[in-house]
């Protein structure tokens, strides 16, 4: 039976649907969507709201773009779906020559994967088999560095910070891993990562790869680190003879103001994972590429089977409009358009810094971030925004937007005044 009202279906999935990091019990409340275009997001009422966060940073070129949405249209015509174990298709192959291309030059293998989190468990498998194929089948662990994020499955949460990130609850069950400090980049040029070189030296033996998010650390707690400690670490990595993942879930496809995080440092990984807006915010895929040495490691004792295969591996639909959001940003002014971004948040964020309740800002590409001393009432923060006319969501100590490319100097500053507008009033009642 069809829902009679707005009302019916919210109260529906009050009781029935679980959404993220939320108690069925407690749930927190939802906004009901009717429609998005462009930068805007239209609720059942009426009401408009301009987005800042890119739906979890992922819908780089806007809501329903035509060029996107025409890629999806033709490919459906063909083939929504086939598998892809025995079978190809050229939306796939497509898609893998243009991550190949722009990508740095030793990475030329694609593992297509459903998600974010997915292509990091396949970076982890591939890793831990590369050394298995090598005779060193005790390199089974990881090196990673506090405030990380790397998603939500199983192997993931075991690279996730379990002190400072969300999945506490789970440490007894999860692998345990290495943990290094939060990179740290000192005036002097120097950084911390000799702690992290200690690990190295102690359990080198055990250890498969380093996984990291280059530059920006993303939902862990959004810090920005300097290219020099992910210049270091490569050189550890082949000091040690340990695999270097590059997590670029959140900062790929131009996000920091490079193509991709790691070229900041002037750097290339073994095995790079990326995703989010690799579709536009459009469908779900991820990849995992990794380098020829890698592949061939595998293969090294006459196997090189990698075990891993989704049944919705490489889709056509998700694939074409890969394909199309690679095309669209590559076509537009993508280095000017986030270098705007960032200087126009670097001067309209700035402000917060004189707000007692606020610990930091930080910003990095078209990523702005107000860090808190105390963590935010999200609900009621969250509602404040909406009644401002944007769409804000923060979490723990964070205040922060990751905005669609798209977006114009006067919606990007009706973001930043929302932050200010709702962020001052509190100072004054913490005084």
């Amino acid at each position: 039976m069809p829902f009679k009202n707005t009302s019916d279906w919210l109260d529906y999935d009050k009781n029935h649907l679980w959404h993220p990091y939320t108690s069925m019990s407690d749930p927190l409340p939802c906004y009901p969507v009717e429609s998005a275009q462009g930068v805007r997001i239209k609720l059942a009422d009426g009401r408009e709201l301009i987005d800042g966060m890119s739906s979890w940073w992922a819908a780089i070129h806007g809501y329903n773009h035509p060029l996107l949405n025409a890629a999806l249209e033709q490919q459906i015509q063909s083939m929504s779906h086939i598998m892809f174990g025995g079978l190809t298709h050229l939306p796939a192959v497509t898609l893998a020559k243009k991550l190949v291309d722009l990508t740095a030059e030793p990475l030329q293998h694609v593992f297509l994967a459903d998600s974010g989190s997915v292509a990091v468990e396949v970076a982890i498998k591939i890793a831990i088999q590369y050394w298995y194929a090598q005779g060193q089948k005790n390199k089974q662990k990881l090196l990673t560095v506090r405030n990380g994020y790397h998603g939500d499955t199983l192997g993931c949460m075991s690279v996730c910070d379990h002190v400072n990130g969300m999945h506490s609850l789970f440490q007894g069950m999860l692998p345990e891993q290495f943990f290094a400090p939060q990179p740290e980049c000192f005036a002097d040029g120097t950084t911390n990562i000799d702690v992290l070189e200690k690990q190295l030296f102690q359990h080198q033996s055990e250890i498969a790869a380093v996984i990291i998010e280059p530059i920006v650390q993303g939902a862990g707690g959004m810090h920005i680190y300097c290219p020099q400690y992910l210049q270091q670490l490569r050189l550890l990595c082949d000091k040690y003879g340990v695999l270097l993942i590059l997590d670029e879930i959140a900062t790929g496809f131009a996000r920091t103001g490079t193509m991709f995080a790691y070229e900041h440092a002037g750097i290339v990984p073994d095995i790079l994972c990326v995703g989010k807006a690799l579709t536009g915010g459009y469908m779900t895929l991820a990849a995992t590429i990794t380098s020829t040495e890698v592949v061939q490691g595998i293969s090294a004792d006459g196997s090189g089977v990698l075990m891993h295969g989704p049944t919705f591996m490489a889709n056509p639909l998700a694939c074409q409009v890969a394909n199309a959001s690679i095309d669209l940003l590559l076509a537009s002014p993508w280095k000017h358009r986030i270098e705007e971004i960032e200087a126009q948040l670097k001067a309209e964020l700035s402000s917060c810094q004189q707000y007692p309740m606020v610990k930091d800002v930080r910003v990095k590409g078209a990523i702005g971030v107000v860090e808190l001393h105390e963590n935010v009432d999200m609900e009621t923060m969250q509602a404040d925004f909406v009644a401002q006319g944007v769409w804000i969501r923060p979490f723990n100590k964070l205040v922060y937007i990751m905005p669609h490319y798209i977006i114009d100097k006067n919606d990007l500053s009706k973001l930043t005044s929302s932050i200010q507008h709702i962020l001052k009033p509190l100072t004054l009642k913490a005084n």
